[in-house]
């Protein structure tokens, strides 16, 4: 999509840097927003106490290296980016660096202060070999409401810029369940957008789905129905693009699944059902002394440490329907954890949009210096952020998400639909926006975006559309210009419009060759639009006919 691009936002710093040249913390600011633009998207992962964010984590990198338990380092903010070989960082609060020692206890990657309080540490860098930090960079926060106010307080100040700008350009926010002080983190986290507008970059997940059922094989489905009600929830529903119901620890079970695992389910899976079923009533009943299985309490207890009871229930009963090998089991498991669903949230609704959630981090942050710090120059450095800012559409089709998750939109429910998936409320991807199947091939996105356009313009142009209705038709148009130049002119009707403008200026058919390229292709191509415009609504009412469905499911379902 078009929009402000890095190397704007590369000149705007360099106009900053020109202007904050003698002021060296100024200048130490505009390093950061530059290494900023430069890397990947960073996303935070955020929640209460105990939510199971660092088990999340592992699960999306499908290692073991953020800790889960309750040790000093889950006090502190850890970074983990992609690395060429494992490393490990402190960065104090007195400005020092430490490399810290890296090794693994029973499997996973130990972190350590080196003996130092949380408090005397700013934070810690993993870096990693893993290719799923080449395009993101994950951050793992301490838990907000935590019994230490301090603790709370990082996470809080780290991701909110209560007292500088948010270090995260995007936010998955865990919640077992919807408290106030879930709703009072994502307003403060949204309404950190420059100018005041209120953009949504956070995804709700409703975390350890699958206690909500008290562990049962149908917990999921429960947990699905409750975060369907969440994304309705008046008070949420402006503040996170979705809510996904993810169970963590089956999901990081899954990923890093042992084959000595697998063979401990398959005995279980052997077990009489009457057996079996006494045996799985509860964890406690499962880990105690037993002569139902051979399989030691030691074993068991491992099991249920790693994957939860609803997890051991959850890989038996797969193992009994079929599923044949370990690599089998664990990717049936990822697919019911939920784990699924949020990678391809992230990479439609977060990643897709990167270029342009890094761009609104160095506007906030520009902002930030400029009103702390002003001087002689700062007007030109104002001035050049309102025009990135005024053309970054992906932040103004943020903001229409957010306005129509939260009070609707002037339209009937089958423009809102549309127009709310035409902007990205489903993901940023051209077949997502478009309504298409994902295997379309461009000369039918063509033809969705053609008709769209086409529907748009005319609902923007009648006298009875009010004029906030014309606001959002305006904000879609531009989706779709925007969508049609990425897909580029259809080649046919180039050529045929190529060859009309030969005729017309050959009439008696001289010229063999039409030359490509000077003016002819400027004609050729405004004809191809215009030919696009008038075309049939080729299919385009067929996709309509669902709208009304996905609306009452959810619109950014």
């Amino acid at each position: 999509m078009n929009g402000p691009t890095t190397q704007e936002a590369e000149e705007l710093l360099r106009t900053a840097a020109s202007v904050y040249a003698d002021d060296p913390a100024a200048m130490a600011v505009i390093g950061k927003l530059e290494q900023r633009l430069s890397e990947p998207l960073r996303l935070a992962i955020a929640g209460m106490v105990k939510a199971g964010k660092s088990t999340l984590l592992n699960a999306m990198l499908g290692e073991q290296i953020a800790p889960t338990d309750a040790g000093e380092c889950t006090r502190v903010v850890t970074w983990y980016r992609y690395s060429p070989t494992p490393s490990i960082t402190m960065h104090l609060n007195n400005g020092e660096t430490r490399r810290m020692p890296v090794h693994r206890e029973r499997g996973r990657l130990a972190l350590g202060l080196g003996g130092l309080p949380a408090e005397d540490v700013q934070w810690l860098e993993v870096g990693w070999p893993l290719d799923a930090l080449r395009s993101v960079i994950l951050i793992d926060t301490p838990g907000m409401a935590s019994m230490s106010k301090e603790i709370s307080l990082r996470a809080t100040r780290f991701l909110t810029g209560e007292e500088e700008p948010s270090s995260a350009d995007a936010v998955i926010y865990l919640m077992r369940h919807l408290h106030a002080s879930d709703v009072a983190f994502l307003e403060a986290f949204r309404d950190t957008a420059p100018g005041g507008g209120q953009t949504v970059c956070a995804v709700g997940v409703l975390s350890r789905s699958d206690e909500i059922g008290s562990g049962r094989i149908d917990s999921l489905l429960s947990a699905a129905k409750v975060a369907r009600r969440y994304e309705h929830e008046a008070d949420l529903a402006s503040l996170v693009l979705g809510v996904i119901p993810v169970a963590g620890l089956v999901a990081e079970g899954a990923r890093t699944l042992r084959e000595s695992e697998y063979i401990a389910f398959r005995q279980l899976a052997a077990l009489d059902r009457v057996e079996r079923e006494k045996l799985f009533v509860s964890a406690d009943r499962f880990v105690a002394d037993t002569a139902t299985t051979t399989l030691s309490a030691t074993v068991r207890s491992d099991l249920v440490s790693r994957f939860g009871i609803f997890g051991v229930r959850l890989a038996t009963a797969l193992i009994r329907g079929g599923t044949a090998s370990s690599s089998e089991l664990a990717e049936a498991m990822v697919q019911q954890s939920g784990l699924v669903q949020l990678q391809q949230f992230v990479r439609t609704q977060f990643r897709t949009r990167a270029t342009t959630l890094k761009i609104r981090g160095v506007l906030l942050a520009l902002d930030r210096l400029i009103r702390d710090n002003p001087r002689d120059g700062v007007d030109v450095i104002h001035a050049a952020s309102e025009r990135i800012s005024a053309s970054a559409h992906g932040l103004r089709e943020l903001t229409l998400i957010a306005s129509a998750r939260s009070e609707g939109l002037p339209l009937t429910d089958q423009d809102s639909a549309e127009a709310l998936r035409i902007v990205g409320g489903a993901g940023a991807l051209p077949y997502l926006r478009l309504g298409a199947a994902e295997d379309a091939d461009v000369t039918v996105l063509r033809e969705l975006s053609g008709a769209a356009l086409a529907h748009w313009r005319t609902l923007a142009e009648s006298p009875l559309t009010s004029s906030a209705a014309i606001g959002v038709c305006r904000v879609v148009i531009r989706s779709l210009e925007a969508l049609a130049a990425d897909l580029g002119p259809d080649p046919a009707a180039t050529a045929v419009a190529a060859s009309e403008v030969a005729a017309a200026d050959d009439p008696l058919g001289f010229a063999d060759v039409v030359a490509t390229g000077g003016p002819g292709d400027g004609r050729g191509q405004d004809a191809a639009e215009q030919s696009e415009k008038h075309k049939p609504r080729l299919g385009w009412k067929k996709k309509q006919k669902g709208l009304s469905a996905v609306t009452d499911r959810h619109p950014l379902g």
